[in-house]
């Protein structure tokens, strides 16, 4: 593993030094313009989302960037084993069982922080948001300099994620066993039009329909179980794209989609299996525990690779609070069905009555604390040091597309101002 490149490393040199500003607000509009199909409807999405898009990359070594594709990959060979999925279905809902040997679940996003060991993996999600604000992103960037005008993505790069994207959701509709392609889909989540990502939603359909996939956005209660199909007002329902955080679909709102996803009526993605096998923050106790990756035969350079970038991970419980809690400055505690950094805490910012909620609720993990990386960013006339993470969206183990979140506080956020979603330019080295 010492081929990664440390603190010495070019990226890490220009994260702290590099404050010229890439992002180009005209071309953004533009190309938000372009995507949703209306200058008016771009210039209400840069109202409602000041901080979603910062002005400056973020800059990843190449061989960092080759270690988290090899992470990734790892992690699914895992995945993979029988005997890893017996122990995660286990400890899941009966709704986690259904779909063995079908859809694989779009758009997983695996984050990582960069530490001078190399990137480490703190967490998995399965609705990883953010793949479509990140494409336009990219189509708005312009080389800082001639040094990394290199180091940007193409057009034809761009267009190539977003075909990739298209094709992910076709591959999911052909996997499931459905002949030709689905009639009709749908984007699903609480009230759309209130989640902060909304945005991403109009992207999504509008790049769905420019490929002859009607799309409508939704919301559950939209959604109506009847005869045997699934309805969105009326017209019938092929494939759900699920953003809903509620992963085992157990609230009475989306008993329409739990019914049709058990019966089989619809292609459901990602959904109750994926995050049962991928995103629950317990299996992160898995991951990095080698007796446990050999006991399954897990192979030694999958050990070995998830050993060094798996952060020891350990599920909180009564007998091992007091030593916890006497070590918790070196460690950060998630809830195991957490999102979106809620209800996570630093151990050094815990109170002692937080604490013993985290223990009463038998349902967190503690994870050795690793750094974020360090970016330097301008504001106005003045710099400021700002935090980032690493998100590689994935499909099926393959990295489709790396992007980073820049945030000042305990978690990442899209209230900092200069903050928000940054394009990666992957440095030789």
């Amino acid at each position: 593993m010492s081929e990664i490149i440390t603190a010495d490393g070019i990226a890490t040199g220009l994260n702290a030094d590099c404050t010229c500003i890439s992002l180009d607000h005209e071309a953004l509009a533009e190309a938000l313009s372009t995507d949703l199909g209306s200058p008016g409807l771009a210039a209400a999405v840069l109202e409602r989302m000041p901080m979603a898009f910062a002005a400056q990359p973020v800059f990843v070594p190449a061989a960092a960037a080759t270690r988290m594709a090899e992470v990734v990959a790892a992690i699914e060979s895992v995945v993979a084993l029988p005997a890893f999925q017996a122990d995660a279905l286990a400890q899941a809902p009966a709704v986690a069982g259904v779909g063995a040997g079908g859809p694989a679940g779009v758009l997983f996003g695996y984050d990582f922080h960069l530490a001078p060991g190399g990137p480490a993996l703190i967490e998995i999600n399965t609705n990883a948001g953010g793949a479509m604000l990140n494409a336009v992103l990219a189509r708005a960037q312009r080389a800082c300099c001639a040094e990394v005008e290199g180091w940007l993505p193409g057009l034809a790069v761009i267009e190539g994620f977003e075909e990739a994207l298209v094709a992910m959701f076709r591959e999911e509709w052909h996997r499931a066993g459905r002949p030709g392609s689905p009639a009709r889909m749908a984007i699903v989540d609480a009230d759309p039009k209130s989640q902060y990502l909304y945005p991403e939603f109009l992207l999504f359909q509008r790049l769905f329909e420019r490929h002859g996939l009607p799309t409508v956005i939704a919301d559950p209660s939209d959604l109506e179980w009847r005869d045997g199909v699934l309805c969105c007002r009326g017209d019938v329902i092929d494939l759900v794209y699920n953003r809903l955080t509620d992963f085992y679909l157990d609230a009475t709102v989306h008993a329409a989609l739990r019914a049709a996803w058990m019966a089989g009526a619809i292609v459901l993605t990602p959904h109750p299996r994926a995050h049962a096998l991928h995103a629950d923050k317990r299996l992160l106790a898995w991951f990095s525990d080698e007796q446990r990756l050999a006991a399954w035969g897990v192979a030694g350079r999958e050990r070995a690779l998830l050993r060094a970038h798996v952060p020891h991970t350990e599920v909180v419980s009564a007998a091992a609070a007091e030593r916890l809690w006497a070590a918790r400055a070196g460690l950060f505690f998630k809830p195991a069905a957490g999102y979106g950094s809620r209800a996570a805490y630093r151990g050094d910012k815990l109170t002692r009555r937080v604490w013993s909620e985290i223990v009463a609720s038998g349902d967190y993990v503690a994870q050795a604390l690793v750094r974020p990386g360090e970016r330097r960013v301008a504001r106005g006339s003045v710099s400021e040091d700002f935090k980032y993470d690493v998100r590689a969206y994935a499909y099926g183990g393959r990295v489709l597309w790396l992007a980073a979140r820049l945030y000042q506080g305990q978690t990442t956020n899209f209230r900092t101002p200069g903050g928000g979603f940054a394009p990666v330019y992957v440095a030789p080295g």
